[in-house]
């Protein structure tokens, strides 16, 4: 009985372990996203100086 207890409750760790590395892998897409969009905005606001700058 304690045994399967014991079983269980260390399942349950794991669980919440893989739970905690799927959130963690949510964390760094959306922050890679955000990296690659901060980017873009970069690269179209030195297009738009650019641009501008040669009229």
């Amino acid at each position: 009985m304690m045994e399967r207890e014991r079983g269980e409750r260390e399942r349950e760790r794991e669980r919440e372990r893989e739970r905690e590395r799927e959130r963690e892998r949510e964390r760094e897409m959306r922050e890679r996203e955000r990296e690659r969009e901060r980017e873009r905005e970069r690269e179209r606001e030195i297009r738009l100086t650019s641009n501008s700058a040669s009229y």
